[in-house]
Order: structure tokens, then sequence, then C-alpha cells
């Protein structure tokens, strides 16, 4: 049955209340942990996490939709399969990880398709992932920690041509950010204690607001003002000029200039500079003039915040994840960003925030109208954190219309001025890069240069070390080195845990629980030795293998790996690798001739990075695969970059990463599908005709779209996008039909070249199974002939 006719039964039987009483159930047995959701599952052991599915499995049986939907098996109908399921689970004999993602939309209360498709994929896995014996703890940690390449992190800025539709959006962003901490002890004195005056001014402000016949503040009742029923629309009549009056009274103590910013109260207009309409629901912003019509920009958001009426909505699938959302579009908006802070207002109760690239911390919660100091030092903190307080990086200095780094080189000072912004990636937690193209002050050719700043685990071979070493055995068609250092901020290496996070103490957290009982299923890792590498400019800035600081309640050296204790005992270190190529994305060739031809390249940089140095870069994708068409540019006529993920052939151990490696639109079948299947030049071969076949869905010459269909792989699960992705290129009648569909016309007449390339990297209509030397001739051999074709075709 078709996609349509399944999407009509859909419609026609929505599940409506149907899984309300799971639901409620559900969150009844579980109300005891420090975790909602489908997470709560890892915090058991016994019996619990398979009971809780089959009753899940019973609940969707009950519902009418599975007597029409179709069966995918011999079955009469979707009801057939999900009894197979259900004595599947209830066996012992299946890997019940792979209905995770099922109980997580379901508890999320996604959309009915989505449940559908979940469904459907789960009862896919039931045939495809029976195990030979019972799993036992189900969902215990060695079983996540024994991978060789550890499990897949998803992340919203692996995503590819995408809507970003929030119904998606959501659950990736969810898996991203992970474990919220809240109720972190200190909070507030670390992100405000800096602040010139405030603790006097605060107290002279609030004492002003008690006083009066009729005072802002009564210690009795509160604010005078306080909407009853704190609908969302009342408090932000309220809030508005209410921080207008703070200032006045702050003024009034203290009138040395400020930064006068302003509240931004606009909750059902979209802010501008993001890739779907996003609003906001109240924030501060740098425009002192911002009013209720004014058009503002992520770009001008300094502090998001989060309203909810309701005070039960203080938790991580409500407000936090809606402040979450915020901070994703402020990073990708502010490309000096390092961390962002926040709030959250639900009824009365207040929360403080700080999001950074492991994913966000909160003060302890407090009640605006019981202690209305707190609240007058907090608003009043926000209006007047400078920039740095406020997260942004102090060593991107502006001066007048330059903005500019400066490095140590060759024990020489090197002033580069930024020309432009080439990419910045959009997340919350995880590497974060930005690139920036730049020129080195003096030069009067301007020659190009690439600035990427990125946040890595310290556990990782750093980009800059491998960069140089391939350099300097005569890599081609790679990016070549210039320099690479761990940037400082305060007079220390920048890093998370101390810098970002002010070196507070997240196991204190309130929801803090021992990660031994309860570990993240995205974050498992192996331990990983590495050796410190001297400093290559001294005293002012180091190498960054080797930069946590102590930190309460223990040091942690650089041998150590995060992943043993898991999310709260991790780092990430802001790393800066500057190299002497730029180009422009693939996607972006002149012609179809010009592609294929930078392709050709690109593998041949592969190849040589391969051969020459041992390394695989384990990230091929769109935009890790460049073209240079200038003529004046100095660089390779093609060129890969990105050697964040890359990794030593020859390694003894596992690299330290916290996911399996790649852009899941171009991962390989074998690294989807397989957690153990260690990471081979093949996937990377594999990769590399993913990108083309991507490109020729997408892009129509300079026009770029989006398509429903593959839009679908930017979130589905590993196992369904690796099952979506075998479908593809199993048969050639089925390819062919899939190509001719959805290939764009500029694209066309590549199907039969990219059909040849398909034969070769999925012998037999199948995953590779013994590793190919020849694959990269014979990969290149089919590009050459495809470029005469099309010089054919035009001649």
């Amino acid at each position: 049955m078709a996609d349509e006719s399944r999407s009509k039964i859909i419609k026609a039987n929505p599940i409506g209340k149907g899984l309300h009483t799971f639901r409620d159930s559900f969150e009844f047995k579980y109300r005891g942990l420090a975790i909602t959701g489908a997470e709560a599952l890892y915090h058991i052991s016994g019996e619990g996490p398979k009971n809780s599915l089959l009753d899940l499995i019973y609940a969707l049986q009950g519902l009418p939709a599975t007597r029409s939907l179709p069966s995918t098996r011999n079955n009469v109908n979707l009801f057939g399969d999900l009894l197979e399921l259900s004595s599947a689970v209830n066996s012992g004999n299946f890997d019940i990880e792979r209905i995770i993602p099922l109980l997580r939309a379901v508890l999320n209360n996604e959309p009915d398709e989505v449940i559908w498709d979940k469904v459907y994929a789960a009862v896919a896995a039931s045939t495809a992932f029976t195990v030979a014996k019972p799993t036992t703890p189900p969902l215990s940690a060695p079983s996540l920690a024994s991978f060789q390449q550890t499990p897949w992190l998803h992340n919203t800025g692996s995503f590819a041509n995408s809507t970003e539709h929030r119904k998606y959006v959501d659950g990736v962003l969810k898996e991203e950010l992970g474990q919220l901490y809240v109720g972190v002890p200190g909070f507030f004195d670390a992100y405000f204690g800096s602040v010139p005056g405030l603790e006097s001014v605060a107290q002279a402000v609030f004492d002003k607001c008690k006083e009066g016949d009729i005072p802002l503040y009564r210690e009795e009742s509160g604010w005078q003002g306080w909407p009853e029923g704190a609908k969302e629309r009342d408090v932000l009549s309220w809030f508005a000029p209410l921080t207008g009056q703070l200032l006045d009274f702050a003024a009034e103590n203290q009138p040395a200039s400020r930064l006068r910013r302003r509240p931004l109260a606009q909750p059902h207009q979209p802010v501008q500079g993001s890739t779907a309409d996003r609003k906001l629901d109240v924030g501060f912003v740098d425009d002192p003039s911002a009013g209720v019509d004014s058009k503002c920009r992520w770009s001008q958001i300094l502090i998001p915040g989060e309203l909810k009426s309701n005070p039960l909505a203080d938790k991580a699938s409500k407000a936090w994840l809606d402040l979450g959302r915020y901070a994703r579009e402020v990073f990708a908006a502010q490309d000096s960003r390092r961390f962002v802070l926040g709030f959250t207002l639900c009824g009365s109760l207040m929360r403080l925030w700080e999001f950074d690239r492991l994913g966000g911390i909160a003060s302890e919660q407090f009640d605006i109208n019981e202690d209305g100091l707190q609240f007058v030092s907090a608003v009043l903190g926000f209006l007047w954190l400078n920039e740095e307080q406020l997260g942004f990086d102090p060593t991107i200095i502006t001066a007048g219309d330059k903005r500019y780094i400066e490095i140590e080189r060759d024990s020489h000072t090197e002033r580069l001025i930024i020309d432009d912004v080439v990419k910045r990636v959009p997340c919350v937690a995880g590497r974060a890069t930005t690139c920036w193209r730049a020129h080195r002050e003096g030069d009067d050719s301007r020659t190009s240069l690439v600035i990427k700043d990125s946040w890595q685990f310290p556990e990782r071979d750093e980009e800059g070390e491998l960069l140089r070493e391939a350099t300097e055995k005569d890599v081609v068609n790679v990016a070549r080195y210039y320099h690479h250092e761990t940037v400082c901020v305060g007079g220390q290496d920048d890093d998370i845990r101390r810098n970002a996070r002010r070196g507070l103490d997240i196991t204190k957290a309130k929801n803090y629980r021992p990660e031994s009982s309860m570990p993240p299923p995205s974050t498992a890792g192996r331990r990983v030795s590495r050796i410190g590498r001297s400093s290559s400019v001294a005293g002012r800035k180091r190498s960054s293998s080797c930069t946590d600081a102590p930190l309460p309640p223990s040091k942690r050296t650089c041998s150590s790996s995060p992943t043993k204790g898991g999310r709260a005992t991790a780092n990430r270190v802001h790393r800066r690798v500057i190299v002497r190529d730029y180009g422009k994305a693939i996607y972006k060739a002149s012609s179809p001739t010009s592609l294929l031809t930078a392709l050709e390249g690109c593998i041949e940089g592969y190849e040589s990075l391969h051969t020459r140095a041992g390394m695989l870069q384990c990230d091929i994708s769109p935009n890790n695969l460049m073209v240079n068409e200038e003529d004046d540019n100095q660089s390779w006529d093609s060129f890969v970059i990105d050697l964040d993920l890359a990794i030593k052939e020859q390694r003894e151990k596992s690299s330290g990463a916290r996911g399996k490696t790649g852009t899941r639109a171009f991962m390989a079948i074998g690294a989807l599908l397989d957690d153990e299947e260690p990471h081979s030049f093949m996937h990377d071969l594999e990769s590399f005709f993913w990108v083309l076949f991507w490109i020729c869905i997408h892009y129509n010459g300079s026009q770029e779209r989006v398509v429903p269909r593959f839009d679908k792989w930017n979130f589905a699960d590993t196992e369904e996008l690796a099952t979506m992705k075998l479908g593809i290129v199993s048969d050639d009648a089925i390819f062919h039909k899939t190509a001719k569909e959805y290939f764009t016309e500029y694209y066309q007449p590549l199907i039969p070249y990219v059909n040849r390339l398909r034969r070769k990297v999925f012998p037999n209509g199948g995953r590779w199974r013994d590793p190919n030397p020849k694959l990269y001739f014979e990969m290149k051999e089919i590009l050459r002939t495809a470029q005469d074709g099309l010089k054919a075709l035009k001649g």
C-alpha cells in the first residue's frame, strides 16, 4: 500500500486521547525519578523496562488504525505485526533499545504520522535486530560502553536541506541537550557576582519599590499588578513597564552611564533570521528603542526568556525545551557567542539559565512574589552584564568597521582581519563549528585564510596537529595547515566547565543522579589515553591537548575520559584552527561538469590523506568538500576540509569520540546499522556516493530545495535510515525510478553515471563486505567518464 493510502488511514483514524492512559500510567510509575520521559527507563533494572514497553504495545493495539493500516509482513494488518512485536519483546530475545524512539514519540505527544512511522520502524526492527539471548539488564551501561565506535549522537547542527519543522526538530534538540541540570548551587553569584555595584543598587532599588502609599512591592502579597492566573499576555504587559521603573530607580542610585537595553515582548511575531519561523515570548535586546512593533532579529537577542502560566511547566519537556530552542537560534545568529544566558518564568516561579556547548544548567527555582530582591537583582543583572559576561568571545575584537583576532605565530604577533562568516553550525550542544574567511593585516595580496572555531572533547586528537602532520607529509587536495591554538579567555584556556560554567559543580544540582545508575544512551564511550604535547606558543597560548583545570570536587587529567562519568563530568575545549585554503561548498559548483571534477579531486584528496598520512576523515559531507573556481585564489582546485572527527587508521584504541562519526544523511549504511563496525575508508567512499546523490536531488543549479521524502533522513532513527538507503540502492530498477522522479532537471543527465557508481559502491545491491582498495580508482574513473559524457552532450 502506498504511503499516500497509509496517510489517509491515519487521518481517518486519529489517535486522539487513545494513548493518554498509557502516558499517565508511565509518568505515575516513574514519578519518583529525577528525570522524565523515555530516559526514565535507563534508571531501573529488572522487568520494569520490558513491562513498560509491553504496556505501550498493548495500548497501540487498542487504536482503531491498527486494524486498517497495512502489515509489512504476511499478516492481515498492522495489528498482527504488533502481536509479533509484543511476543518478541516478552520473550527477552529482542533488544528493546530499538523501541525507545517509539516510546519517546508517544511520551512527547508527537503528531500521529510520526508515531506510526516509529511503530513501523519498531516492527521492522523486531525482525532485523532479534538477538540470541536476553539482555540483562535490558538497557544496561555495559552494553552501551562496549562499542568500538561510540554510539550515534544526534545533533540539530547536522540537518541538511531541511525546513526544520518544529515537530521534528524538538525531538532531536532534546537528545542534543541531554540532561539539563537545575538547582545548581551558586549559579547567581557565578554569573552576576562580577557586575559592579549590582548587590548594593539592587537592594536600594528594592527598598524603593516598597515605599509609598501604593508600593510596587508588598512583603505579604508580592508585586503590584501581578496578573491572577499568570496568563502570558498579562505577564508581558506587567513585565515590560516594571523593568523600566526598576531602571529608573537604579539611575537614581547609580547615575553613571550603563548600557540601556530593553525587554522585548512579541510572542506572536516571528523573530527574523531563522530557517523556520520561531517566536520568542520575552527577552532583552540590544536596541534601546525596540518596541511592540519593532522588527527584531535573533542577532539582537541578548537574553531569551520563556513564560508559562502553569508553574508545573517548569520541566524538561515544557519551558526548558522551549528556552533551549531560543538559545539555539541565538547561537546560530551570533557568530562570536560562547554561551547564552536566559530565564524561565512559570507562573511566578523563576529560574536563571545558561546554555553552552555541553547543554544547559539552571539556578534554583524562586518565587518572584516571595523573593522580590532576587527578582530585582536578576533583571538589573541581565540589563547590566557586559558582552564578555553575556558570553561573547572577547578574542574577536571590533574596531570601527573591522573585526579581527590576533595570533602568535613564528614568534610574531599577527592580526587576522575577518572578512565574512563562511559557516556557523546551528546547534546548542556539540562542536558548534564556526568558520570565517580572513586575511593577514599588511598582506597586500589579501590571500584568503580560513579561521575555524569549534568546541572539542579534550580526548580527541587535535585537528590542528592532524592538519600539520598531513601538510608535512605533502598530502594533496586537503586544506593546508597555517596555525592552531586553544582560545584563551580571562587569562586561561577557554573551556566549558571552568570558564563558561564558572567552575560550578553540576553534581550538586537538585536533579543530579550518579550517572553510573542512569547512563544516557548517547554519551557512552571508552577510555582513551593521550600523550600531552608541548606548547607551540610559550606564555600566551598553548596547545589544546591538555586544558582541563582542577575542578570541584576533584582533578581530572588529560588522559581520563569524561565518558566514564557521563555528561555531568564532560568538558569541551575551545579550539581554533587556521588553514590557507579557501573555497565554496561543492554543491555550489558552477556546472555539473565542475561538480564532477571537484568530486574527483576530493576523492583524490581523501585517498592522499589515507595513503600518505594514514588518516580517515570520517565526516564526508557536502559542506566538507570544497571547490575553488576563483582565478586569483591559490588554493587547491578542490579539496577536503574538517579533520575534527578524523582518526588514525592504525590506532589501538577508540578516538574518545562521544558519538558515531559522520553527518547522518551521508553516513554509510554499515556505520548506521552496526555500532561495532570499525570505521573504514570504505565507509567514507560510500559517503561520497551519498553526497552526489543528495546534491542531484536537492540542487537545481544554484537553487536549493527541500524534498519531504529525504528531509526524513535528518530525523529518522539510524536503523530506519539505513533501511531507507538500502531500499534505494539494492535494486537497479528501484534506483533508476527514484533518480528519475527526484533528481532535478539540472542533474538528470547524471543518472546513468550515478547508477554506475552505485553498482561499484554497493556490489550486488548490498553493503560492502570486504575492503576494496581499487574502489578509489574505479570511482574516479566513472567520474571522469561522466565529465566526458557531459562535454559530448554539449558538443
